[in-house]
């Protein structure tokens, strides 16, 4: 794993992960425990993809601010990208049972 480094915004952590070739947006699809990738239909199992690095950002004045990014890697299809979700307060119930497998992975 990399230093971390540091962001004020979720969007400088997107622009930096993408210049990084963190390029591909997922999406967590509770249903089934995986994610999913909406450009290509490719869906990984907590099992076929790595953690590579976590950004928390908390909102200071708005609770629904609160976000967590996480970098990911799949050795075995070839792809890094981008898992963006929130938590805390708002938090998708069903969304925070594969952010929970998520972050088993670190």
């Amino acid at each position: 794993m990399n230093e971390q480094k540091y962001f004020e915004t979720v969007s400088e952590a997107l622009k930096d992960l993408k210049d990084r070739g963190y390029t591909t947006d997922f999406s967590i699809l509770a249903e089934q425990n995986c994610l999913v990738c909406n450009k290509t239909t490719l869906q990984l199992a907590p099992e076929d993809f790595e953690i590579d690095e976590v950004y928390r950002f908390e909102g200071n004045t708005d609770p629904g601010d609160e976000m967590i990014v996480f970098a990911i890697s799949s050795g075995k299809h070839a792809i890094k990208g981008v898992v963006v979700n929130a938590y805390g307060l708002y938090a998708d119930a069903a969304a925070s049972k594969i952010v929970e497998r998520l972050k088993q992975h670190l």
